[in-house]
């Protein structure tokens, strides 16, 4: 009857420390993806599949949200249904223990509300852009005033390039020149010889 734990991060910036922190740890093992969407199946994700192959009979397996389960309604819902025919307990954090019947059904409600969360996060962000580019090619900004829609420079880029062919430099000698990032430098140069 091991107590285990389940965290995921979308993004390589994230830390699973808040997941950590907030489950309060006593965990005999801890199974983690880092840099792994939610919308990739939980049986795929290499964590979450050592999970699946490492939890037995009375085992609990603790995370700290359904979100961290997976985005879509009908992978959470095999999962957790998955584990709990294994006789595996899923102990969500604010929800509690998950087990058959009524745990199922909120667990699968939950996930439902996710699903749709998540769609339409991605409608509005749908909007958002087609908003900016027909207005990029308006007026020359988008909605938001901004000159493109990608990120915006660090530098100036043609600045970056100018000096360091006048001097040059080497790409970490422009780098910190300019106080920018080294990618920033590559990036900036490269899209020159395009």
């Amino acid at each position: 009857m091991a107590r285990l734990a389940y965290f995921r991060v979308s993004t390589s910036d994230q830390s699973i420390e808040g997941q950590r922190q907030a489950l309060g740890g006593g965990f005999e093992r801890e199974f983690i993806d880092e840099a792994v969407s939610g919308a990739t199946p939980a049986a795929m994700r290499p964590g979450f599949a050592a999970l699946l192959n490492y939890a037995r009979e009375g085992d609990t397996v603790a995370v700290t949200a359904v979100d961290r389960l997976g985005r879509d309604a009908l992978d959470v819902q095999a999962t957790v249904r998955r584990l709990v025919e294994r006789g595996v307990i899923v102990d969500v954090l604010g929800l509690g223990p998950i087990g058959r019947g009524v745990g199922e059904l909120v667990v699968a409600v939950l996930a439902q509300i996710a699903d749709m969360e998540r769609q339409r996060i991605k409608e509005r962000c749908d909007t958002g852009r087609a908003a900016a580019r027909a207005s990029l090619a308006a007026t020359g900004r988008t909605h938001r005033g901004k000159v493109s829609m990608g990120r915006p420079m660090a530098a100036d880029a043609a600045a970056i390039r100018a000096w360091r062919s006048e001097n040059s430099a080497s790409i970490t000698a422009t780098a910190t020149r300019f106080g920018v990032s080294v990618a920033s430098v590559k990036r900036y140069c490269s899209a020159a010889d395009k």
